[in-house]
């Protein structure tokens, strides 16, 4: 049996995957600690693991952020990070040496814990509670203008907070290792390799064990009418208009409607609006799903994947970056339409919609099929606990893919240069320029195919 180290940010959508799965390795012998935070206490020694409050070395952080009616930026949370590891170095430090743990699993954006796996050379696993994201992937996350400033504007900041770390035995020189996927980390990713974009560009470093689901429950969608399921999440909830407009939208229809509308919304404000309405603070949302017919959800990474583990149906709402790329999934598996009009008739009719048209809730049971089949918490388990995975094999043909792009991107310009450099000699003309508008043209069907060719012959 083995020591093992969770570490985990403030956040609902990061703990929630892990719940289940810490649950699985305590019953399996194994003696867990899990660093985090006190609004997580009780869910975390629920499953038998030891809790570490960590709430004391964190940053302040506004109230504001804190009750959910501003999302930080990008930067802020990335400063945030680099700041909770320098204030949790000597505590983290002492921890390591009493405990001694075999491995350490961090979740994908938790710089502290993946930064003392590194200092101390401890088998490390990462903990994706989204999609895995390589160059192959990376089209789905569509960064907005404000986002991409923020990235320009916030470089300077974050070499600094790097800068500062080096004190504490943290050599990074660029955030870069700390955030993206590679091939050859030990990581768990919450879906499935039918649910997850481009599954097979990745090693088989990647676990892809399906939604963290530790539950009997299955789709019972047997209700006198339908139901219908709202809620926005943990994190951008506070919208109050958006709930009473869908209150309108739904008053006059033949449907049930729960709204689980957060901690900042007042369910009495809306209880009151229409008899067919109840709402809540918050549900026992996998109950819920189970039941629903359809779901007008913010699409963030879990609640998708228990929707559609509950073969519930959607109307996809996205609020950020991240949400937008598990729409775009979701979407590509048929399995809901997106909100684009956010009137009180554009809800109704996109909830009428998915309703209406049964095909949504066809495909959003072959994809439940599909996440009830998956490894799950138990296939999470073992995979720590074999950790470190060793696969040479493996990681040569990781390389390949990884440099054949490259390579033949430098081979393909010099190429092109040389023909332009003499092709007024091997044909007379001096309209070299013209070779060089084809060779761009051409690059990027040339440039895809080598990956889909590097790909067949590395996998």
């Amino acid at each position: 049996m083995k020591n093992i180290m969770f570490f985990c940010i403030p956040a609902h959508g990061h703990h929630n995957p892990t719940i289940a799965v810490v649950k699985e390795l305590v019953q399996r012998g194994n003696t867990v600690r899990y660093y985090s935070f006190r609004e997580f206490q009780s869910k975390i020694e629920s499953t038998g693991a030891e809790f570490i409050a960590c709430d004391d070395l964190l940053p302040e952080i506004s109230q504001e952020v804190e009750n959910g009616t501003k999302v930080m930026t990008t930067t802020e949370m990335t400063a945030v990070d680099l700041q909770m590891t320098a204030a949790m170095d000597g505590f983290l430090s002492e921890q390591v040496e009493e405990f001694k743990p075999n491995v350490i699993v961090a979740d994908s954006v938790c710089f502290w814990g993946k930064l003392l796996a590194r200092k101390f050379e401890i088998p490390m696993v990462v903990s994706n509670t989204t999609f895995a994201f390589n160059k192959y992937s990376s089209g789905y996350m569509k960064s907005s203008l404000a986002e991409i400033m923020d990235l320009i504007t916030g470089n300077k900041r974050i070499k600094a907070e790097l800068k500062k770390l080096e004190a504490y035995g943290y050599h990074e020189k660029s955030i870069m290792p700390l955030v993206q996927n590679d091939n050859f980390t030990d990581t768990i990713v919450y879906a499935t390799e039918k649910y997850q974009p481009c599954s097979d560009t990745f090693s088989k470093h990647y676990a892809f064990v399906g939604p963290s689901v530790s539950t009997d429950l299955r789709p019972n969608k047997d209700n006198e009418r339908p139901l219908v399921y709202i809620s926005l999440g943990t994190v951008v909830s506070n919208k109050p208009d958006f709930y009473k407009k869908c209150v309108d939208a739904l008053k006059e229809e033949d449907v049930d409607v729960i709204i689980s509308c957060g901690r900042t919304v007042e369910p009495g404000t809306l209880n009151t609006l229409a008899n067919n309405v109840k709402a809540y603070h918050s549900v026992n949302q996998l109950e819920v799903l189970s039941k629903a017919n359809v779901f007008l959800t913010h699409n963030g990474m879990n609640s998708t994947s228990e929707s559609l583990y509950m073969g519930t149906p959607m109307v996809f709402f996205p609020q950020t970056n991240e949400q937008r790329a598990v729409t775009r999934r979701a979407k590509e598996m048929g399995t809901g339409i997106e909100l684009k009009d956010e009137s009180v008739e554009g809800i109704r009719t996109a909830v009428m919609k998915v309703l209406s048209e049964p095909k949504y809730a066809e495909n959003a049971m072959k994809c439940s099929k599909d996440f009830c089949n998956a490894p799950g918490p138990k296939g999470a388990a073992e995979f720590i606990e074999t950790a470190p995975h060793i696969m040479p094999d493996e990681d040569k043909k990781s390389i390949w893919r990884e440099i054949l792009p490259g390579m033949f991107a430098l081979l393909y310009w010099l190429v092109a240069i040389l023909f332009i450099v003499f092709f007024e000699k091997i044909t007379g003309s001096n309209k070299w320029w013209i070779v060089a508008i084809v060779a761009n043209v051409i690059f990027p069907l040339n440039k895809k195919l080598v990956s889909v060719v590097g790909m067949k012959l590395f996998s």
